[in-house]
């Protein structure tokens, strides 16, 4: 790959989506360590092999803390890592740049919610084509997934009563191709239907990022996906309008490119890393 020629041997840390983990980066993984580079991939609370339960996780430092925030904390000053963040793993990332913005050489978002502040006016019905328009699930508005064409998609928990906003969702089997995986490979989707689990949406719905001063210095890159049945190409736009990046990228592909194009991901993801010298 020409972009990555050029490349010295850098550290990627990988930030799944919602009812994602880990695993699901384990295409690109090979490809970036196959090239030398060192590669972290963690599993947010309540994802992938964390145990932890979606519903009792209602905040969202309590989801993004543990894995995520440790991991730079304790980093030597010295290193600088670049964060690939995919889908709702966005939020991930750009709290990590207001907090650790000197540890971080670049923040590469792959079809993902880029907000910069996560403020009132962002965080509201992103997830009102998820679930009926009746339950005030509040989320961003700038992300919605827009699926409501569907029907209902997707099925809630109620970890604090009936009478209370939903604590955790995950989108039905029976859609999770068509919505998730269209353009991947049929083993790629099977992976997936057995490994998904509930998204703690109580905790993301809280998310809010403020007083980094130095989160502007940290070069931003978009892949835009453009054939995105989740999170469509004209909401990644708004996104993108509302919070420019240095440089927008675009891709051929679902909304899981890191199962349906990894070779283009990760000729994208070197591109954009190359930027940053």
């Amino acid at each position: 790959m020409d972009e990555q020629a050029g490349l010295p041997n850098l550290h990627f840390v990988l930030v799944h989506g919602v009812c994602h983990g880990a695993w699901c980066w384990y295409k690109i993984r090979c490809l970036m360590e196959k090239s030398g580079h060192k590669v972290t991939c963690l599993d947010l609370k309540s994802a992938g092999i964390d145990q932890s339960n979606p519903n009792t996780i209602l905040t969202f430092d309590e989801y993004n803390a543990p894995p995520l925030t440790r991991f730079l904390s304790n980093l030597p000053d010295n290193e600088k890592v670049i964060l690939v963040g995919h889908g709702a793993g966005g939020l991930s990332l750009t709290d990590a740049i207001h907090r650790f913005a000197r540890k971080i050489r670049m923040a590469i978002y792959v079809a993902a919610n880029m907000l910069k502040h996560g403020s009132d006016q962002d965080i509201k019905d992103h997830l009102k084509g998820l679930i009926s328009a009746s339950i005030p699930v509040p989320y961003m508005e700038q992300g919605d997934p827009d699926v409501s064409e569907y029907g209902e998609v997707a099925d809630l928990e109620y970890g604090m009563g009936l009478d209370q906003p939903p604590t955790s969702i995950i989108i039905k089997e029976e859609f999770q191709k068509r919505l998730l995986y269209h353009m991947s490979p049929k083993e790629d989707t099977i992976l997936a239907s057995m490994l998904l689990r509930p998204g703690p949406v109580r905790a993301l719905k809280g998310a809010r990022f403020e007083g980094g001063k130095d989160a502007d210095s940290v070069p931003r890159i978009y892949i835009k996906t453009l054939h995105d049945q989740m999170l469509k190409p004209m909401k990644q736009e708004q996104m993108i309008k509302r919070w420019q990046p240095c440089q927008v990228l675009v891709l051929e592909s679902d909304h899981s490119p890191f199962f349906s194009t990894p070779s283009l991901l990760l000729d994208l993801i070197s591109k954009g890393a190359a930027a940053s010298f």
